[in-house]
């Protein structure tokens, strides 16, 4: 699990991935003669090559998360039978956007000879290779790419901040007299995900994560344990929901399904990449598998609960029962692992590229690196403690980041990469990426004006 996210952070690292990746010139933006014989694949050099069974695993361990458990309330904005329908859609669409972004890289890859390109450099070439209306916008991409990214592991960072304090608050309003505010839950934790974010070198990590991915197993056999209790009757469940929370519904589900960040890591590390595409590849069966869990997962928690489904299907759960309880404690301790992860994400894009130019000369790197780790802690909690509306936040950040990652821009790298002259009979591959971007600019602005809109009325109301 640590390779998959050493080499994402790798990935994501701005202008990093050539001079690590078999020696090839940095990226100067022009658009070299393509050699039909050069093929990215074989010129990628990787410590530890990944089997494709591994891969899978690493896939699955990616994409199963903190979403898995708040799909379920997803699908009382949606409605039961939407929910199944739509969740099988936009599985099926993030899995084919993540086909459009591993082959548009492929073939500006090849167009430039070199090994490989993040995503930063992806989409600044897209643009200095595609439609003059596109490239004024080339020097800019990478910026636009790294903020979406940043908002989107901080995000993240955040959703585990605000689960870790209800789940434990959940636990610990059985145990007190006096009701402790949420707001003290969450500050009580502060020092220790301070300290997990400011381990620099991951592999220590690499004991608990295992705990942590065990963790996991066992909380979603106890989910399954309750969920399949008592069941009502299917068809008092409505089938479908309002077009207003409809958009709520999709930010979830995205956030829930779409990994771009995991899954391109994961294709730069394989021993075979050749065999991570394809009818039967890494990427259809473990996305296949994938969305089946959450349809299965969701469908089951809405059918159980229904209206009263809560934010974490963990904090429906009997709060008396020991098991609740524990499996609310353990799997607390997981995101917290977690936590330090997904920070290093971040921490490692905004030093590498925004602060270390600036720190050339200076004797104190080590303190301002720490300095930086604490400020994403102290902005993750403040946001946390601002809105601490776990299902709402984790909304916002699936339709405001990933309509962009894992819809728009795949599809604008995939335009300029066979611009202008193999778009394919009727210039398909134009009208088809044209789709998708508008998809991606509807997500992003519907679901982030719902979820703005309920958090402020949530807010303003006292419900939280």
């Amino acid at each position: 699990m640590l390779s998959e996210w050493l080499n994402q952070c790798k990935f994501w690292s701005n202008g990093s991935s050539n001079k690590k990746r078999g020696g090839y010139s940095k990226i100067d933006g022009t658009n070299r003669t393509q050699d039909d014989d050069y093929d990215p694949h074989l010129h990628r050099e990787i410590e530890n090559p990944t089997t494709n069974m591994e891969t899978l695993i690493h896939l699955l361990k990616g994409c199963l998360g903190t979403g898995i458990l708040a799909l379920p309330e997803a699908f009382k904005y949606s409605g039961m039978a939407n929910g199944i329908v739509s969740t099988l859609l936009i599985g099926l669409l993030c899995t084919y956007c993540l086909h459009v972004l591993v082959r548009a890289q492929y073939v500006i890859c090849k167009k430039l000879k070199v090994a490989l390109l993040t995503y930063p450099e992806s989409m600044k070439t897209a643009c200095e290779i595609g439609p003059m209306c596109l490239r004024r916008f080339a020097p800019y991409a990478p910026g636009i790419t790294n903020f979406f990214l940043i908002f989107y592991q901080m995000g993240i960072c955040c959703v585990y901040v605000v689960f870790v304090g209800v789940n434990i608050k959940a636990v610990g309003d059985e145990y007190t007299s006096t009701k402790i505010s949420l707001t003290l839950y969450i500050l009580m934790f502060f020092i220790p995900f301070v300290l997990i974010i400011c381990i620099r070198n991951l592999k220590l990590l690499a004991p608990f994560s295992i705990v942590a991915n065990i963790i996991t197993l066992v909380t979603f056999g106890v989910v399954g344990y309750y969920v399949c209790q008592n069941l009502p009757s299917f068809t008092s469940l409505p089938s479908f929901g309002t077009l207003f929370n409809y958009p709520l519904y999709f930010g979830t589900t995205l956030f829930s399904l779409q990994a771009v960040g995991v899954v391109i890591a994961l294709e730069n590390n394989m021993e075979t990449p050749k065999k991570f595409r394809g009818a039967f590849g890494v990427l259809n069966v473990g996305m296949g598998l994938v969305t089946a869990i959450y349809v299965l997962m969701a469908m089951m928690g809405y059918w159980r609960y229904g209206d009263k489904i809560q934010p974490s299907i963990t904090l429906n759960f009997p709060p008396e029962e020991a098991l609740a309880q524990a499996i609310r404690i353990l799997y607390s301790i997981a995101i917290f692992i977690s936590y330090g992860l997904q920070g290093y994400v971040p921490v490692q894009i905004i030093w590498t590229n925004y602060m270390i130019p600036r720190l050339e000369n200076s004797n104190k790197k080590l303190m301002w690196e720490y300095i930086l780790r604490v400020a994403c802690v102290i902005l993750t909690f403040i946001l946390a403690v601002t809105v601490p509306l776990l299902g709402l936040f984790i909304s916002l950040v699936g339709a405001f980041c990933l309509s962009a990652l894992g819809i728009a821009f795949p599809a604008i790298i995939e335009l300029c990469a066979y611009w202008p002259d193999n778009l394919g009979p009727g210039r398909w591959i134009l009208w088809k990426d044209i789709g998708l971007i508008i998809i991606g600019i509807i997500g992003l602005l519907a679901g982030s004006y719902s979820c703005i809109y309920e958090i402020v009325r949530t807010l303003a109301s006292g419900k939280t």
